[in-house]
């Protein structure tokens, strides 16, 4: 039998397998996840290293854009509503070099689960705004690579 954490990561490459196809390219995984908390890591390998031997631009770019949305990607799996999840802003910060394994977190999973929520009730797009944590503990802990800041636009779309 599968742990929920497996379950999870099934689907996460399932998704990566047959929607977002970067997620398989960069070999990103699922560490941790539940409706509070997303954690997600992609390795430093030879298709998400750059030219300077740290994580590439794009590679970073998919860890948050995954870490951010998979709270929604997944409730609305669970759910099976009918709501449309797009990307509309984004804005980083680099820190340090990513030279290692990079890990994303996002900790705002109550308010994209809220903002789902209230775009189903209404009908109404809502705009959530998600912080997506860039580590590489390996070489730093704790201490963040990388700040992404990126707005989830959600719509429900009735049938």
């Amino acid at each position: 039998m599968l742990s929920e954490i497996q379950k999870a990561n099934l689907r996460f490459k399932l998704v990566g397998l047959f929607q977002i196809r970067m997620i398989g390219f960069v070999g990103a995984q699922l560490v941790s996840y539940d409706e509070n908390k997303t954690v997600v890591r992609i390795p430093l390998n030879r298709n998400t290293r750059n030219h300077l031997r740290s994580m590439y631009f794009g590679s970073l770019a998919t860890g948050a854009d995954v870490t951010g949305a998979w709270i929604a990607f997944d409730y609305l799996a669970r759910t099976k509503a009918p709501v449309s999840i797009v990307f509309k802003e984004m804005s980083a910060e680099f820190l340090k070099r990513a030279d290692g394994d990079v890990y994303f977190t996002c900790t705002d999973g109550p308010k994209v689960v809220e903002a789902f929520e209230q775009t189903i009730s209404d009908g109404e797009r809502k705009n959530v705004d998600v912080t997506v944590i860039a580590t590489v503990p390996s070489k730093y802990q704790d201490e963040p690579v990388a700040k992404f800041n990126l707005t989830l636009s959600m719509r429900h779309k009735p049938k």
